[in-house]
Order: C-alpha cells, then sequence, then structure tokens
C-alpha cells in the first residue's frame, strides 16, 4: 500500500565570473564570490592547484596567501596549497584522491569550509569528487584554467574519477559554489593544449549556435595560431552556452538519457583508454564529432555540405581527425575482428543507464537524438577519415600504434 509520496525542490544558484588578474589583491572578486551568502564571517579556504599551473606560475602559492591576506576581514588560509597532478593521471589515480580525503578530514574542513580548485578540467574533476565525498559537500570554488575547463567542464555541475578501465565510473553531481574564470591563465598554455580545449566549442556551435560556428570558421586561422583575443571570446560564448542548457533543459542531473552536450563524446571516451590518455580530451572530442558527423551523413541525417563544413573547420583549427588507435581491432567472435572503438557505444549506453541516445547532426545548430546506430555506417564513417588524412598527407597522433591488441 503506497503510503506517501515524497516531493523536494532544491533550488542551486552559483555565480560564474569573468575576471582579470584572479589572485591580485585589488581584484575583490573571488573575495566577494566567497563571502556572498555570510558577509561577515571569515571564511576557511583550502587551495588545490594543478601540478601544470603550479609549474607554469612558480609564484602562485604565494600570491594567493598575498591575496588572502589583503582580504583577511573575509578570508583565511587554512595551509600551504595543495599541489596535484595535472591531466588525466589525476583522475586515474585512485590513491590521489583518498589522499586528497584525508588531508581534508586531517585539516578539518567542514561544510561551510571552501576547496578552492585552481586547474584544468581533470583536477576541477578528481578534487571536486573528493570535496563532494568529504562530509557529503565541502564548498568548492572553482578556477579553471584551460580552454576546455573555462568554455566547458568548469561551468558544469559533474565531478569524477576514472576507474575500473571506464571514463567517469565514479563521481557525483555536485554544484559549484562559484566559478571565476580568468583568460590570463590560457598564457600558460601550450599550443596544443589551446587547441585541444576548442573542441567542446565547436561541439556546442554545432548543436546550439550556427552563429558559432560560422564565427569559429572564420577565426580559425587566428585560433588555431594560439591567439588570445580570440580564445578569450570562444570561452566565453561557449560557457554561456554551456550555462543556458543547464539551466534551461530541465535535466541537469541527468537522470534521464538523453545528453545533448555529449555529442561526439562515445567515441572520444574509448580513443582516450585506448591511447592511454595520449589523447588529449579535446583531441579526442574532436575525433568523435567527426565520426559522428560522417555517420549522420552516410545515414541521411546531413547533407553532404555540412559534415564537409564540419571537418574543415576542426582542420582548420588545428585538429587531426585520424588515429591509428581507430584501427585497433580485437577478436575472433562470431563477427570476426572488430573495431575496439566500436566497445565505446556499449559502454556509453551502461553510462546513460541501459537506453542508448546519441546527439547526431542533421544541419549545423541543429541536432537529433538517436537510440540505435548503425556499426556497418560506423566502419564507414572511420574509413572515410581515415582515407582523408591520407590524402591530406597528415600523420597519425605519435604512440597510437603502441596500444596492444585486445
Amino acid at each position: 500500500m503506497l503510503l506517501h509520496v515524497q516531493r523536494i525542490a532544491v533550488p542551486f544558484e552559483y555565480p560564474v565570473y569573468f575576471t582579470e588578474g584572479v589572485f591580485s589583491p585589488s581584484n575583490a572578486d573571488l573575495a566577494s564570490a566567497i563571502a556572498a551568502r555570510e558577509p561577515r564571517r571569515r571564511h576557511r579556504v583550502l587551495p588545490v592547484i594543478d601540478g601544470g599551473v603550479a609549474a607554469a606560475w612558480p609564484s602562485i602559492a604565494e600570491d594567493i596567501a598575498l591575496y588572502v591576506g589583503a582580504h583577511a576581514e573575509r578570508l583565511s588560509l587554512v595551509a600551504e596549497p595543495i599541489v596535484v597532478p595535472g591531466g588525466e593521471a589525476s583522475k586515474n589515480d585512485g590513491a590521489a584522491t583518498a589522499a586528497l580525503q584525508a588531508r581534508l578530514d586531517a585539516l578539518g574542513m567542514d561544510r561551510q569550509s571552501f576547496v578552492m580548485i585552481v586547474g584544468g578540467g581533470a583536477v576541477l574533476d578528481m578534487a571536486g569528487y573528493a570535496a563532494a565525498t568529504v562530509h557529503r559537500g565541502v564548498r568548492v570554488v572553482r578556477i579553471p584554467t584551460t580552454v576546455l575547463a573555462q568554455a566547458d567542464s568548469g561551468v558544469g555541475v559533474k565531478n569524477g574519477v576514472n576507474a575500473f578501465g571506464k571514463k567517469n565510473l565514479l563521481g557525483t553531481f555536485a554544484p559549484p559554489f562559484a566559478v571565476l574564470i580568468d583568460p590570463r591563465f590560457l598564457e600558460t598554455l601550450s599550443l596544443r593544449d589551446k587547441v585541444a580545449g576548442m573542441a567542446e566549442a565547436v561541439k556546442v556551435a554545432l548543436i546550439r549556435d550556427a552563429r558559432l560556428f560560422s564565427w569559429l570558421t572564420e577565426h580559425a586561422p587566428a585560433l588555431a595560431s594560439g591567439s588570445l583575443a580570440p580564445l578569450a571570446t570562444l570561452v566565453r560564448r561557449s560557457a554561456e552556452i554551456h550555462l543556458q542548457h543547464i539551466a534551461t533543459a530541465g535535466d541537469p542531473f541527468e537522470l534521464g538519457s538523453a545528453r545533448p552536450l555529449d555529442f561526439g563524446h562515445w567515441a572520444a571516451h574509448k580513443l582516450e583508454s585506448l591511447t592511454r590518455h595520449r589523447l588529449r580530451h579535446g583531441e579526442a572530442v574532436a575525433i568523435g564529432i567527426a565520426i559522428d558527423t560522417v555517420y549522420a551523413e552516410l545515414a541521411g541525417l546531413c547533407s553532404e555540405a555540412t559534415a564537409a563544413a564540419v571537418l574543415s573547420t576542426l582542420e582548420a583549427l588545428g585538429f587531426a581527425l585520424w588515429d591509428d588507435a581507430l584501427a585497433l581491432t580485437r577478436g575472433g567472435g562470431e563477427r570476426g575482428e572488430r573495431l575496439c572503438v566500436l566497445d565505446g557505444l556499449d559502454e556509453f549506453r551502461e553510462h546513460l543507464g541501459g537506453e542508448l541516445t546519441v546527439t547526431l547532426l542533421e544541419d549545423v545548430g541543429r541536432a537529433r537524438e538517436v537510440h540505435a546506430m548503425e556499426e556497418r555506417h560506423i566502419v564507414a564513417a572511420i574509413a572515410r577519415l581515415r582515407e582523408r588524412a591520407g590524402r591530406r598527407g597528415a600523420p597519425a597522433a605519435a604512440g597510437a600504434a603502441g596500444a596492444a591488441r585486445s
């Protein structure tokens, strides 16, 4: 017998600042963001810094200490910053997550304390997961430092770590307390990392904003060279689209199976694991977008002209659309040799909760969700990308051949 239907509505709100010189003592944005709810309180802050950021900005610990000192009426530094490995290494190492959780406990971090995470998307994911699981949620302020993190993951509500060979198997939905985006961090990035981060902007443009895609195509040469002014514009527009989607799509915690912002990701996640993360996330996403776009053309969903425009823009931005990991096979079951990347569809289905939902293009700025993909079209799409790379004389990314056949 039904006793009761419980209904709980929990509103979430977090500010996203576009600022410059976030740790300059004269910039009050960080202090204001932390003290917004309790302005008369002195708030405990523990910085967690991406090792890559710490190496590129040697004075960052000192700069943070000076900033906290300048705003001592509102901020208190709990301890020296904790520096963690950058990149996917931080998400692959369960010991690193456990060590951070233990450190938060040892320092007495409570639910009103702040973990201030300064780093790329992988560090935001790992440290955010650690904070979300201590006391069921220590407050987090994110300061994303890469193109990808500023334009995409840093403004979202997800975090997580890799486990048992699967991307983001462990994680939580935990909105940040605040996000501060400072384009000056982009100056510290290599050209490869600048380019890799643009894939997520291409993704949201293709499924949400045809005008942004036209802008990306027009400014591709400047973006491919790493020019900071157009990069800052790319970051801001992409972040705005992501925030709008999270607020208006009706499923911010992904209780359903539709995830349009995962366009191109079923193959990307598998490529990351097949290459043992030699491919950056954004590099794998660009290939995943290319596969799904050519697939959409072959399946009659989008025109040849649309597919050509997508591939040309990705290449103009500096992406390679072929990697030798795409050719890796496993086999001999009933169907004989099978491309390893195809296993990504099964893993994606599992991650979604049992029903496959893949976003495919109908046109630039317009997408459709499908619940099945024909393997023959996927194989043909991959073959076409290989042929295209051969015609362009583009070498496959180094190291893919080292991934073992399984």
